[in-house]
């Protein structure tokens, strides 16, 4: 690792390392648009490898929207193990409420999400405030484009963050893709929260909450034979190198422009990591088997 990811052009070359793939969906399977062809295959050849391929994804959606999604987009549901997107381990973290981050935050919460979804809150039984100034708590699943600037919220959080209400971000990503490029994602908004002084409990990649879930999921097997697959060294690969996993680095995502005329791509992949502990331990153009 001292000098950095190994570079591969496909899975397959580590297969031998691994029992168990975590592949995120934005940047690793699609864009938004139709699943990549390299991806579709890479996925049927890791499941004939006897791999157990489940996708991980930080979107405030339960896994149900979210598997309608990629089967809409061209990968059915059965052609991997299945879904673990942040949402749905909020929600489900929320129904149970006996773990951290979801313990003592109340029963009415203030709901920001894409589109109005209400689906990460349907069936737990808690009130839905309409003002910020009557919740026990924040639950912040997603961003409409048109309201992803931070400062847009500035108001209502300097509000909540006087009252000291706690917020639960469901999906850590600092950018998203929006119509013009990339725009803020709820990470930044819950950044910002944390600058007015507001308290942030984060779900999703690269916080322990998930990696566990899906440790879980896959019937806790060794962290060390589990893949982690994504685009972003923050999230992805952070995340994995913290949950003591494997980790391999899509270049062609969201770092793609930092690294696209690097003349030594390993120390390129280094020098945005920042540290051993972030660094991928393989890295690859796009997933391909």
């Amino acid at each position: 690792m001292k000098d950095g990811p190994v570079a591969i052009t496909g899975l397959g070359a580590i297969a031998d390392r691994f029992d168990h793939v975590l592949l995120d969906q934005w940047g690793t399977l699609h864009e938004g648009k139709s699943i990549f062809p390299a991806a579709i295959e890479c996925v049927a050849r890791l499941r004939e490898a006897g791999k157990r391929v489940l996708v991980l994804s930080n979107s405030g959606r339960r896994a149900n929207d979210n598997q309608r999604r990629l089967a809409a987009l061209g990968l059915p549901l059965d052609a991997y193990d299945g879904m673990l997107s942040s949402g749905e381990v909020a929600w489900s973290g929320l129904r149970e409420q006996e773990r951290e981050p979801f313990i003592g935050l109340g029963r009415t919460c203030f709901v920001i999400t894409r589109g109005g979804d209400q689906s990460i809150v349907n069936g737990l039984g808690f009130d839905v405030a309409e003002d910020v100034r009557d919740a026990d708590f924040i639950l912040l699943g997603g961003l409409d484009e048109a309201v992803s600037e931070p400062e847009h919220w500035r108001e209502r959080l300097t509000v909540a963050a006087a009252r000291r209400v706690p917020m639960l971000c469901a999906n850590p990503d600092l950018v998203m893709f929006g119509a013009g490029g990339l725009i803020p994602a709820p990470g930044a908004l819950a950044a910002f929260y944390q600058s007015l002084g507001g308290t942030v409990k984060f779900v999703g990649k690269p916080h322990g909450p998930i990696f566990a879930a899906a440790l879980e999921r896959l019937g806790h097997p060794v962290p060390e034979r589990v893949l982690v697959v994504g685009d972003s060294i923050d999230h992805d690969v952070a995340g994995g190198r913290a949950a003591r996993m494997l980790t391999t680095l899509i270049r062609s995502g969201v770092h793609r422009e930092a690294l696209a005329k690097a003349a030594d791509l390993p120390k390129a992949v280094c020098t945005l990591a920042g540290s051993e502990s972030r660094t991928p331990h393989w890295m690859i153009e796009y997933l391909a088997w």
